[in-house]
């Protein structure tokens, strides 16, 4: 029951700290709106659109295991994955995840944005956590969502796991692009000495 009330305020939590604090920040100390997604028929803003749609798809799963059993067995939940090791496994992950991810936004400061930033141009950030990993949020992400699953196996948080990997996997590429043009032999540099992901 405990678990079943905690996993709502914790996705609130998560979104407050991956998407609305670092927005509100960034916005109030340089008058910049990070959200650079729009609406238009490119590769860029789909990746944006589904984004939001796999979000909203996660809530949906919490809400669902946390509001009605009967509800819930429509998500086909995956009996056999459903053990107190993966439950504490898949906390861990979440909580990892979550200090992971502020860690990287704090380090990131003005220089975060949510998309490709095609107006103004951002320093490339190469220290502490992004000595490790080039997408530390990502990987954040990535994990955040793995553990989702472990703690409530169903196809749909399966289904949210395989996806969100591969948009962002996309979304990467699509930055990666976009920094090496933007940044020159700094970023090819930097693409040499750090992974990726991890």
């Amino acid at each position: 029951m405990a678990l079943k009330i905690y996993l709502p305020i914790y996705l609130i939590l998560y979104m407050l700290v991956a998407f609305v604090i670092p927005t509100y920040r960034t916005y109030k100390q340089t008058g910049i709106n990070p959200i650079t997604f729009g609406k238009n028929d490119n590769a860029h803003d789909y990746i944006g659109f589904i984004m939001k749609v796999l979000i909203v798809l996660l809530f949906v799963a919490v809400l669902t295991y946390s509001m009605s059993e009967k509800m819930y067995s429509y998500l086909v939940p995956i009996s056999y994955l459903q053990t107190q090791t993966l439950t504490i496994i898949g906390l861990a992950l979440i909580h990892i995840a979550l200090v992971w991810i502020s860690i990287a936004q704090f380090q990131m400061s003005n220089s975060w944005r949510i998309g490709i930033d095609e107006e103004n141009k951002t320093k490339l950030v190469t220290e502490g956590i992004f000595s490790i990993s080039r997408n530390p949020i990502f990987l954040g992400m990535i994990i955040s969502v793995l553990g989702h699953f472990f703690i409530v196996p169903n196809a749909l948080t399966f289904f949210l796991t395989i996806t969100t990997y591969i948009v962002i996997q996309i979304q990467i590429r699509l930055e990666e692009e976009f920094l090496q043009k933007q940044h020159s032999h700094d970023y090819v540099n930097y693409k040499l000495k750090t992974k990726r992901l991890l």
